[in-house]
This record gives C-alpha cells, sequence and structure tokens, in this order.
C-alpha cells in the first residue's frame, strides 16, 4: 500500500489572511486621520501684521485734541484713558517716556474717556481740559499732577479743592479755572473724545492706538510700545504709506 500524504495546516494560510486584513484596516484609519489633521488650521503666528485696524468711520474727538510732538508725524499714538482709572495711573510714566524717546518723529494724542464706574473721573477730566484753557502746557502740567496724586484725591470727597489746589500751584487763574471746569466747553471736549472712543470701539482704558492699530495691555510699557511704534515708523518709512485711520492733525 502506498503512503498517502499528509493533508497540510492551514494555520499558515490564516496568519497571512489575517495580516492582510490588518493591513487594509490599517492604511483606512491613516487615510482618515491624514484628512482629520489636513482640517486642522495652524493658528497664524501673533504679530504687528495680525493687528485689526480700528474703523475710521468714527467721531473726529474733540479740536484741537489734546495733542505732543508734530502734527505732522506720519505715526499717531492715540491714548484713550480715564484719569482715575488704576491701570491708567499705572501706564502714565511709560507713556511720558514714549513722548520723551520719540518726540517730534510721532504725534501723541490723549482722549478723555472717563468711565462711569470711577465717580471723579468725569471731574477729573474737566479739570484738566479747564486748565487747558489757559494754555496747552497747562493741560499737560495739570494731566501729569492729576496722574502722579491719583492715590490721593481719588480716595478724597473735597477732591474739587484738590484740583484747585493743582490750579494755583501750577499759577492758574483759580477762578477762572473753577468756572471753566463748571462750563459747558470742557464738558463738550470730553464728550466729543467719549464720542470718538465709542466710535473706535473703545471699551475700556487704557487704549492705546498707534495708526489706528490697538497695542494690547500686556505691551503697554515702553519696551512693548516701543516695538509697535518702531515697526510702524519703519513701515511707513519704506512703503511711503499713509498713517492709517490717524486722528486729524492739531489745527
Amino acid at each position: 500500500m502506498k503512503n498517502e500524504p499528509k493533508p497540510k495546516s492551514g494555520i499558515p494560510l490564516v496568519i497571512i489572511g489575517l495580516v492582510f486584513v490588518a493591513a487594509i484596516v490599517g492604511v483606512y484609519f491613516l487615510y482618515n486621520s491624514s484628512k482629520e489633521t489636513a482640517k486642522v488650521k495652524t493658528p497664524p503666528a501673533s504679530n504687528n501684521s495680525n493687528r485689526t485696524a480700528t474703523p475710521v468711520n468714527a467721531p473726529p474727538g474733540a479740536q484741537p485734541p489734546n495733542m505732543l510732538g508734530s502734527p505732522t508725524a506720519a505715526v499717531t499714538v492715540e491714548e484713550f484713558a480715564d484719569f482715575q482709572c488704576p491701570s491708567c495711573g499705572s501706564t502714565h510714566p511709560a507713556m511720558k517716556e514714549i513722548q520723551q524717546i520719540y518726540g517730534s518723529r510721532i504725534k501723541f494724542i490723549f482722549r478723555e474717556f472717563p468711565l462711569t464706574m470711577h465717580d471723579k473721573a468725569y471731574d477729573a477730566a474737566t479739570a484738566a481740559e479747564a486748565a487747558g484753557m489757559q494754555g496747552s502746557d497747562k493741560f499737560w502740567a495739570m494731566h501729569n499732577l492729576i496722574y502722579t496724586n491719583q492715590k490721593s484725591w481719588s480716595v478724597d470727597p473735597n477732591y474739587k479743592q484738590v484740583f484747585a489746589g493743582y490750579a494755583q500751584q501750577l499759577g492758574l487763574d483759580v477762578a477762572k479755572f473753577q468756572t471753566d471746569a463748571a462750563g459747558l466747553p470742557a464738558k463738550s471736549r470730553i464728550d466729543a473724545d467719549l464720542a470718538r472712543g465709542r466710535g473706535l470701539n473703545v471699551s475700556s482704558t487704557p487704549t492705546i492706538l498707534v495708526n489706528g492699530l490697538s497695542i494690547p495691555y500686556p505691551e503697554m510699557n515702553v519696551q512693548g510700545m516701543r516695538q509697535f511704534i518702531d515697526a510702524e515708523l519703519q513701515r511707513v518709512q519704506s512703503q511711503g504709506a499713509a498713517p492709517a485711520n490717524s486722528a486729524p492733525a492739531n489745527k
């Protein structure tokens, strides 16, 4: 009798089949995964070019504005601030240093933006504007005194007398100062600045715009603001570009 061949085991074929199926499943999942990954967009890097310009159809604000520097400068730094706002008070020294560093290379404009949450802010703004009615330099001198002494007058129930004392210290006509502080012209200037700020979507203080582009609050220090201003100075110099959304020049 001849020996019959032994049947071959089917196990290797089963293993090969399982490997083949696993390979197909793996390719399918890799394909779907790659499609999902393609849908995810990498966020753009944070830089000056990604800042959003403010609206251009805002009211002009008080005219002439409270301005330092050159009215013809290509770069406008516009600050909306509240005299009773602690953050504005903290930023004040940096703003003074920026003004000293750039001088006539920029046009610096201060806009009154007293917030209703601060009970003395509007009166502080009228004090600054009333001082300005006796000379532009007197506005800036009163502006500095109010910010420098913010912690004291902001808790003093007789704060209006404190402002009158500042006026006397600055050599102003105190009687005229008090009349102007209570008058419509000073309030009209503040209201005009408020209207401009609202038109530019300003909702908090301080808000600082460089040619209409907003500086993030963490960058409102000398080093941070210099980066924004220098970039804009370089842009307008290299491109001959007109200032973006800048405020009207002092007339």
